[in-house]
């Protein structure tokens, strides 16, 4: 077997889980704090650090090249005037048109 099949079977590293991180990182941080793309990208790059932490340096690997891939390929992108709402765990989402519940406008009879 050639050195070159040898490497690319090989298990990934921490080391280049943490360069694949370092580089989707560099490449995000190029673009501006609000954008949708970075953003995903950042989310992914979380992941990759969960599972460097965890030993798994393949998953890692796997998480920072999608972050990467989002960066390159810009996939989200907001229209003019649209925005991200970034909910709270605690927090549910509630469809344009519909009123949150409160204590005043819940139906207690049922």
């Amino acid at each position: 077997m050639s050195a070159r099949a040898d490497s690319v079977s090989a298990e990934p590293t921490r080391e280049e889980c943490e360069a694949a991180v370092a580089l989707a990182r560099a490449q995000a941080a190029a673009l501006p704090a609000d954008d949708l793309s970075r953003y995903f990208a950042e989310r992914d790059l979380h992941q990759a650090l969960i599972e460097a932490g965890n030993g798994e340096f393949d998953d890692c690997r796997d998480a920072a090249a999608r972050a990467t891939e989002e960066l390159r390929e810009r996939r989200h992108q907001l229209r003019p005037g649209e925005r991200l709402k970034i909910l709270q765990p605690d927090e549910i989402p509630i469809p344009d048109g519909m009123v949150a519940p409160t204590p005043e406008n819940v139906d207690r009879t049922r």
